[in-house]
């Protein structure tokens, strides 16, 4: 994948992210071209990594292989519409992480069916430790398929689901997911002051707590029941905060949230897809 001819559709955060990671996995800078309507973004991304900044969308997909489009999904109809005339006769591949765009808008406004996946991330992608979930669509081949997983990778862990409605779930579990954790955080500092702890000490242990967490879930053979189960020694300290978490509605509370998220990615897939 190395000499694979990639071209960026805006340069924000999450391009940004893929860039880096991908120059860091070996990928050759001079075969990624980023534009962006933000002259100084694509030159800083250029003079970063590397890598060719172009002058226009079109100039960007000219001769790529694929095609990332990292807009905002507010600007999706119009930049479609552009990208229509202006990709090649033998389409590239097109990867969109533009949340809550689904496969037939983007091939409606386009015109036509491409090799398409959507890739739905998360802000942890920006430090290379994305949750990144994948759906292809039916003109997308095995190869396709392979290369897409190798560049998100950059990012982070993919996982492809079955069914593009999926990406909801995907949305509402592990795209907004890092704010659940970082609201616990929050919450798990603010008990600490609460019982004495100074602010720094407070912040320091309550992040490294939740690291440590999720370093052992990712690296255990066990659940994260199993894991729990085994910190919590009868009669002792977690066990009655366990207790008092779980009294309160913790665990229906997380399933409410979780649906009420899935809810809302669904109505803005709607809202998005509406003729414009």
């Amino acid at each position: 994948m190395t000499r694979t001819r990639i071209a960026f559709i805006g340069g924000g955060n999450m391009a940004h992210s893929l860039i880096a990671g991908l120059v860091a996995d070996g990928q050759e800078p001079s075969t990624l071209t980023v534009s962006d309507p933000l002259v100084e973004r694509r030159e800083h991304l250029a003079a970063g990594f590397g890598i060719n900044a172009a002058p226009d969308n079109a100039a960007a997909v000219a001769v790529a292989e694929v095609v990332l489009l990292c807009v905002k999904p507010q600007t999706a109809p119009s930049l479609c519409r552009e990208l229509a005339d202006a990709l090649p006769d033998a389409p590239p591949l097109l990867i969109s992480i533009m949340a809550g765009v689904t496969e037939a808008s983007i091939a409606r406004w386009l015109g036509r069916a491409s090799a398409l996946v959507r890739a739905m991330p998360n802000t942890p992608m920006m430090v290379q430790s994305g949750a990144i979930g994948l759906h292809a669509n039916s003109a997308t081949t095995a190869s396709q398929r392979n290369l897409a997983e190798e560049i998100m990778r950059a990012g982070g862990l993919t996982h492809w689901v079955d069914k593009e409605t999926d990406l909801d779930v995907v949305t509402a579990v592990s795209g907004s997911g890092p704010a659940y954790f970082f609201l616990f955080m929050e919450a798990l500092e603010k008990a600490a002051i609460e019982q004495g702890l100074d602010a720094d000490a407070a912040r320091l242990l309550s992040i490294q707590t939740a690291l440590g967490a999720a370093r052992m879930a990712m690296e255990s053979d066990e659940s994260p029941r199993q894991l729990r189960e085994r910190v919590t020694s009868p009669g002792g300290t977690t066990e009655q905060a366990l207790r008092t978490l779980t009294e309160g509605g913790f665990e229906p509370l997380v399933s409410r949230g979780v649906a009420a998220a899935r809810r809302r990615a669904e109505e803005l897939s709607k809202l998005l897809g509406a003729d414009q």
